[in-house]
């Protein structure tokens, strides 16, 4: 791989069912929160988008069980990787309203703030493990 080359390096099977396995319990763990307790994944759907937050919290939270659960599965862990990396775009530009908000908020804490900064850049590595699961499995 050279220095310019940003790909993550290849991903062997058994890494990638064990990185699979680990996301799976991330999304399942997120997506059983935007069920139960959907009230602070409302508060962060971008405003832009149509309808009322509550829809796009639960339809996300069931979108991550469905992927969690694609992961899990030997069979369809391809296709999870592929859904698990579509899924972290899309949901990015929550992400940023959320840190958008943060930052302008004279109520948000300075932990809340920094923490969602610091997710943004996380995103990144969250698609790429994901791509790299599809291409091992």
């Amino acid at each position: 791989m050279s220095p310019r080359d940003t790909r993550p390096a290849p991903v062997g099977p058994a890494a990638a069912a064990s990185t699979a396995r680990g996301l799976a319990v991330l999304l399942g763990t997120s997506g059983v929160l935007h069920l139960v307790r959907p009230a602070p994944f409302d508060s962060i759907v971008p405003r832009s988008l149509p309808g009322p937050a509550r829809a796009w919290t639960l339809a996300s939270g069931v979108a991550e069980l469905v992927v969690a659960g694609a992961l899990a599965s030997r069979t369809t862990r391809r296709q999870g990787g592929a859904l698990a990396a579509a899924l972290f775009v899309a949901v990015f530009p929550a992400n940023v309203s959320m840190a958008w908000r943060s930052v302008r908020s004279a109520r948000a804490s300075r932990v809340r703030t920094v923490v969602a900064v610091a997710r943004l850049p996380l995103q990144w590595p969250l698609v790429t493990r994901s791509l790299a699961i599809r291409r091992a499995s």
